[in-house]
């Protein structure tokens, strides 16, 4: 497996994984745009040159945010999300960020998992935060892991 940078002319690949990883796919425009927003970066994982996952992230004033991390069903429980999370940590880090902040769904107990094994703890909650297909709201826990810097 190959982690490497990603940028807006691969939002149409990055579109695929979201929307075979997710009940609602972001649009390829949705990546471009935010690929092309102040402090945005992606770090690919592939092998033989196929995309299998990505993490999408924001840096900006000392402080970094996962926005999406996805992983084609198949290619699931074989260390690329952990793979994607530690080098967006890196990442982040190296452009200044003290820390990391993302948002999981609290009924998605394989996330939870990977983050916490990660080392993010529980930092808040946004009542009914992601709205189902069905209609329910589900809560997001806002987890936080300190970077790193060297």
């Amino acid at each position: 497996m190959i982690l490497r940078p990603v940028d807006a002319g691969e939002a149409a690949a990055l579109a695929r994984v979201h929307a075979a990883s997710f009940e609602a796919g972001w649009s390829a425009a949705a990546f471009a745009e935010l690929l092309a927003s102040p402090g945005a970066f992606a770090l690919a994982a592939e092998t033989d040159g196929a995309l299998h996952g990505f993490i999408l992230a924001r840096a900006i004033a000392g402080e970094a945010e996962i926005l999406t991390l996805a992983v084609l069903p198949e290619k699931r429980r074989r260390g690329v999300a952990g793979a994607l999370v530690e080098a967006a940590a890196g990442a982040a880090a190296a452009l200044g960020a003290g820390e990391l902040f993302l948002e999981v769904a609290a009924d998605n107990p394989a996330a939870i998992a990977l983050y916490k094994a990660a080392g993010f703890a529980p930092a808040g909650r946004r009542r009914g935060y992601y709205a189902r297909p069905h209609g329910a709201r589900i809560d997001a826990l806002v987890l936080r892991r300190v970077t790193h810097r060297d």
